[in-house]
């Protein structure tokens, strides 16, 4: 499929792109790449690949609730600038 220029020209006036003369053939050439792209893909075999419509089908992994300080503190605040025992110091910045 190769698009010419007054579809492309089309394609800019529904959605609202406004397009010069001289950036017609520029535009022309990235849509066509675009859509001999796509049609590469139609090549791909699919063959037993079930489709997908979203991420929504899948099963979350679930994993203990639990608050933890991750268990190594001295790694965390090694790129600290200043730091007050395990936690990391800041400018007091409220009167």
């Amino acid at each position: 499929m190769s698009l010419d220029p007054a579809t492309v020209r089309r394609i800019a006036k529904l959605a609202r792109i406004r397009l010069d003369d001289e950036e017609v053939p520029r535009l022309e050439g990235e849509l066509n790449a675009i859509l001999g792209y796509v049609e590469q893909l139609s090549e791909v075999n699919v063959d037993g690949v079930q489709p997908l419509s979203g991420g929504a089908q899948m099963a979350m992994r679930l994993r203990e609730d639990a608050v933890t300080d991750g268990n190594y503190p001295e790694k965390i605040l090694a790129n600290a600038p200043d730091r007050i025992g395990n936690f990391f110091a800041v400018p007091k910045v409220v009167e």
